[in-house]
């Protein structure tokens, strides 16, 4: 086991910052270009599933950069341990052996040779919290990107997203004219695995009758196989992305046919002025209706407002009602390297 535990320490450290980062890093940085070209482009939001504030395409996928990049930074500074003390931690045939030797040491100085942090305080087996460490971070990485890739399935769905032909691409067993999400489907499949695999290392690895049992021997072999899904599916996810043609003509449909999302701006502006009960008159007037810009401007006018704050609303459109979207992804984002 002082062998055996140094051997997937390097391992896995070898996998994390060797190939590991630079893919997720890949992803992060495809996001955050689409982030910047598509910042200007209006979306309709959808809160449980309903037309709400609009936001832009660009800042719906910034979102998802800014959540990967802690994460990819807690994996850069992941302490990757070792120990080398012998049957229960304590060096006893060391010391019997040689009494005299400094083995604390020994161990320590050669477990930091290998640029592995020493665990002085181990039973049999080093416990495995690091592992447990690592695969809740490889977990929640990969479950942002699953929430982007189903978040990117039901765009395309919308027709927010059309996808590039590719060449010999079978779009669908028996239509011939459907182009299927299959890569962010298969993304999702493939983060799913591995993520079962990373939450059942996380819970059983740091767990071990007394000085040491031999479960946790035949779970470590099956380390690779999360590793192996995580990147077919980080492989699909970039496809997907790639293939992605932002449709500004039905972005704006759907803006124009929620004309009522600007319900929010209105009441917000009503409550500054101190009229009565704004709520109930937006809601008489928008919940569970289609109405139009003319109805919503009426309605603007028909209220005891200054002057300047009816033609600020009257002037307001479901595209240009987005707040600071895009200035928020200029400010946030990467800036690009010259």
């Amino acid at each position: 086991e002082d062998i055996n535990n140094l051997a997937y320490a390097l391992m896995l450290k070898d996998a994390t910052m060797e190939v590991m980062i630079p893919e997720y890093q890949e992803i992060l940085l495809l996001l955050e270009s689409r982030a910047k070209e598509w910042k200007g482009i209006s979306l309709l939001s959808l809160t449980h599933g309903q037309p709400a504030s609009p936001t832009t395409v660009g800042k719906s996928f910034f979102l998802f950069a800014s959540r990967m990049s802690p994460q990819i930074e807690s994996l850069a500074h992941q302490d990757f341990l070792g120990k080398i003390n012998g049957a229960t931690g304590n060096f006893n045939a060391h010391v019997v052996a040689y009494p005299h030797a400094p083995w604390l040491e020994i161990s320590q100085e050669f477990t930091e040779s290998l640029d592995l942090v020493w665990n002085p305080i181990t039973d049999q087996i080093d416990p495995h919290d690091y592992i447990a460490e690592i695969s809740h971070t490889y977990s929640l990485l990969n479950t942002i990107l699953i929430d982007f890739s189903r978040d990117a399935w039901g765009y395309i769905s919308r027709g927010i997203f059309k996808q590039k032909t590719k060449l010999g691409e079978i779009g669908s067993s028996t239509m011939p004219h459907k182009v299927n999400p299959i890569d962010f489907e298969n993304a999702e499949g493939n983060f799913g695995i591995a993520n079962a695999l990373f939450r059942f290392f996380a819970e059983k690895l740091p767990l071990s009758r007394f000085q040491r049992d031999l479960t946790d021997s035949t779970v470590l072999r099956n380390v690779g196989v999360s590793f192996a899904h995580t990147l077919l599916a980080l492989k699909s996810l970039k496809s997907g992305i790639e293939k992605l043609e932002v449709q500004e003509e039905t972005c704006t449909k759907e803006l124009r046919e929620n004309v009522e999302v600007l319900g929010e701006a209105a009441q917000t502006v009503m409550r500054k002025h101190g009229i009565d009960q704004p709520y109930e008159k937006l809601k008489e007037l928008t919940r569970g209706k289609r109405i139009t810009l003319e109805d919503f401007r009426i309605f603007i006018e028909g209220l005891e407002l200054p002057e300047a704050e009816k033609k600020a609303l009257c002037l307001l459109t479901p595209e240009t009602y987005i707040g600071l979207a895009e200035q928020m992804v200029e400010k946030f984002s990467t800036p690009e390297e010259s």
